[in-house]
């Protein structure tokens, strides 16, 4: 099937769940990562019961602090 991973089309294995794109992808640091999907967020407790579809949208966002 074909999905969009951070502005990238790739073509993945049907069934693929979010937890191992996240290892396909070789994600620096998971465990700060946060997904969306189509622009809804996903929790990290569902990171491996969600199931990717055809025609998704994934973006992998790290929230940053700092400042003054």
């Amino acid at each position: 099937m074909n999905i969009t991973v951070a502005g990238v089309k790739k073509e993945v294995a049907d069934g693929l769940t979010v937890a191992q794109l996240i290892i396909d992808e070789k994600v620096e640091t998971p465990i700060y990562v946060t997904v969306s999907i189509n622009d809804d967020f996903i929790s990290n407790d569902s990171f491996e019961t969600t199931v990717l579809k055809e025609g998704d949208s994934v973006e992998f966002l790290y929230f940053m602090g700092g400042g003054r």
